[in-house]
């Protein structure tokens, strides 16, 4: 039966991808009819274009451009995109795209604390700068993405390869910019679904203030884990079940004026889990089948403020972030006896704010130019468990500072050079860093819609507060590690035609001192250690829309990801899958819209962190989402996630969480 079953998926990963063939042979002169939003963009010599959404992007090189004129491997996600796929939060949105791996401890893209759900672009786990309205949103280099609710998401740009001389730290593997919707839409929506499955979102407003809220619920995932264990107390195995995943936003946008723009959001999560023995092998402490191992209850508090300015020739971006993230409950086993009456509680604060202003000049006819500086005051405080003290055991704080520049010089009417420079450096801290970055594009202009571009991008990482110092008492602190390093060098192809877009892109990574985070089993702690990764690959991606309400859209990558590290004995070891195939189908007709996207992801392994890798089946996450529209105010849909109901490990290192079995939610939206 499982057999059966890796075919279908096989298959069908396959038909996402090649379901295009038919479409290849559509006239080029095709009168193509794509509902898409038109609006008027400032470029940096004052003159206005007008272009469609879909074809501008910001976020590459901090100024408006059209996708394919821009030398880098881009991708944009518009709000009808993101609906489409059936999405309700920013990480489910991003799960599917071309290039990235999806990663869960749970459904619902559930997190464990600080133990969330990074992006991985390009093999590498960590090293995705995260921007919201093109403001940083980490935590000590952490994220909460499926605590951004999909309805609330105007569009996403995606920006692969380094990323940092334009905007600093986290950026090795590139620029991930949620950018929210400016304008309320008067609209309520409701939800309901199996495994206890609840949705409820409201906004309201005008084109000057606008309030929003939405509220998001899972209710049980049993079997979400299993775990060996070797210790003193017994060897055997353990089962996680998940309860209670709860997802909560509240905020506002207030238009101050065109250009002046006042947002807040207060983002809460919840998830509970609940571990069971469910095997013994052998114990000395009379442990038996069925008794709870332990209970863990996340959550996690973020408050984003920001005041953004822009117009033809400033952008200036002012930010304030700060939350709480706790894990407590009981420990009834330990690695050395059982403990009826043990708690566990790990508590901790990051509290961020800066200023990023940015500056734009027209040089002459062939010459433009930004100048910015940026600066952020990062604030870590290790709480005390509240059944412990009631002070605070930790308070660390540092200044990072970074001044950029960029210079782009056309040189004819076919080849334009991008030459960039940041030096960063951090004060206020026991351990100060600093780091000088550049970067090289080149675009070559076969015709207006047919491009070549080539990159080389240096960027960088420092470590933070909770890995030098140690955040838990799991934590073994790292003072001495080193900032993460890295090389992306990429060469590229992008062709708008008609109906088709293509995207081609050869690309390797060399990363030196790459932190990553050891778990020792014996001990039960972890600590942060340097290691090296390398990766090198090639994508390949097209979309294509077509006059009959058909369109497709399908990518490939395959890559060879790599690290090295003295904790595995100093040789290479893949880290993840090497092909992957992503693909989507939608239909349009009347009242009616139904698409199917999925994301396959073959030649996998799992990579311990002291341990060779070893092979994993492969994932297929699909999603299957129809709506009807009786109207221009009424909606309901139906979504489908994980269709072939597959059991499939959504994890990359030794640990084992599962996705969740097959799940729909039937919506009711009103426009009003």
């Amino acid at each position: 039966m499982k057999k059966r079953k890796k075919g279908l998926s096989l298959a069908i990963a396959i038909a996402l991808t090649a379901s295009t063939g038919t479409v290849f042979a559509a006239p080029d002169n095709a009168d193509t009819k794509v509902e898409t939003t038109e609006v008027q963009v400032s470029t940096v010599d004052e003159e206005t274009d007008v272009y469609n959404m879909d074809d501008t992007i910001v976020t590459a090189t901090r100024t408006n451009k059209k996708d394919v004129d821009v030398p880098a491997s881009t991708v944009i996600l518009t709000a009808e995109k993101i609906k489409e796929s059936g999405a309700t939060n920013a990480a489910e949105a991003l799960s599917k795209v071309n290039g990235f791996t999806y990663k869960s401890m749970g459904a619902r893209v559930a997190s464990m604390g600080t133990m969330n759900n990074e992006l991985g672009i390009r093999g590498h786990r960590n090293g995705t700068l995260v921007l919201l309205n093109g403001n940083p949103v980490s935590w000590r280099g952490k994220y909460n993405l499926e605590m951004i609710p999909a309805q609330n998401i105007e569009r996403i740009e995606i920006v692969k390869g380094g990323g940092s001389v334009l905007y600093g730290s986290e950026a090795v593997d590139g620029v991930v910019n949620i950018i929210m919707k400016k304008q309320a839409t008067n609209e309520v929506s409701m939800g309901v679904g199996n495994f206890g499955q609840q949705n409820y979102t409201l906004s309201a407003g005008d084109d000057i203030f606008g309030l929003h809220y939405s509220f998001d619920r899972w209710g049980e995932q049993d079997g979400v884990s299993n775990s060996e264990v070797t210790s003193k107390a017994f060897d055997g195995a353990t089962r996680t079940d998940l309860h209670n995943v709860e997802k909560r936003n509240i905020g506002f946008t207030f238009n101050i004026n065109p250009r002046l723009q006042l947002s807040y959001d207060n983002f809460q999560t919840k998830a509970d889990y609940r571990r069971f023995v469910s095997r013994v092998d052998k114990t000395t402490k009379g442990i038996t089948v069925g008794e709870q191992f332990n209970g863990r209850e996340y959550t996690t508090e973020q408050h984003v403020t920001q005041l953004n300015y822009k117009d033809k020739d400033w952008k200036i971006g002012g930010f304030w972030n700060t939350g709480v993230v706790e894990s407590q409950g009981p420990t009834f086993i330990s690695s050395t006896k059982k403990t009826p009456d043990g708690f566990y509680n790990t508590r901790e604060r990051n509290n961020s704010y800066g200023l990023d202003v940015q500056r734009n000049w027209r040089i002459g006819e062939k010459s433009t130019a930004i100048m910015g500086f940026n600066m952020e005051r990062e604030q870590y405080k290790k709480l005390a468990a509240y059944s412990t003290a009631a002070k605070d055991t930790q308070d660390r704080s540092r200044n990072i500072w970074g001044v950029f520049g960029q210079w782009e010089q056309k040189f004819d009417d076919k080849n334009t050079g991008v030459f960039g420079l940041r030096e960063t450096w951090t004060s206020g801290a026991a351990e100060n860093y600093s780091n000088c970055s550049g970067s090289l594009q080149w675009l070559h202009k076969m015709n207006e819609n047919n491009n070549l571009y080539a990159s080389i991008n240096q960027s960088f990482i420092m470590p933070t507060f909770a890995q030098m110092f140690g955040s838990s008492a799991l934590a073994i602190p790292a003072p001495n590690l080193k900032p993460e390093t890295g090389v992306n060098y990429e060469i590229g192809w992008k062709q708008v035609h008609n109906n088709h877009s293509w995207k081609v892109a050869i690309f390797h990574s060399d990363i030196k001192d790459n932190i990553t985070a050891n778990w020792d089993k014996n001990k039960q702690s972890y600590t942060y250690n340097n290691e090296d990764f390398r990766n090198t690959g090639i994508e390949l991606s097209c979309d294509i829309s077509t006059n009959n309400g058909w369109s497709y859209q399908y990518g490939i990558t395959w890559q060879n990801p790599e690290s090295k590290s003295e904790a595995k004995g100093d040789y290479w070891d893949r880290t993840q899958g090497k092909l992957q195939l992503t693909g989507g189908i939608s239909y349009k007709k009347d009242k009616w819209t139904s698409a199917l996207t999925g994301s396959y992801l073959y030649n996998r392994v799992q990579s311990p962190s002291k341990a060779h890798s070893y092979e994993c089946k492969p994932y297929f996450l699909t999603s299957w989402r129809t709506s009807y529209a009786p109207d221009d105010a009424t909606e309901l849909a139906l979504t489908i996630n994980n269709v072939l109901d597959r059991d499939d490990i959504a994890m990359h290192t030794g640990s084992e969480y599962y996705v969740a079995p097959i799940n729909y939610m039937l919506s009711f939206n009103y426009r009003f």
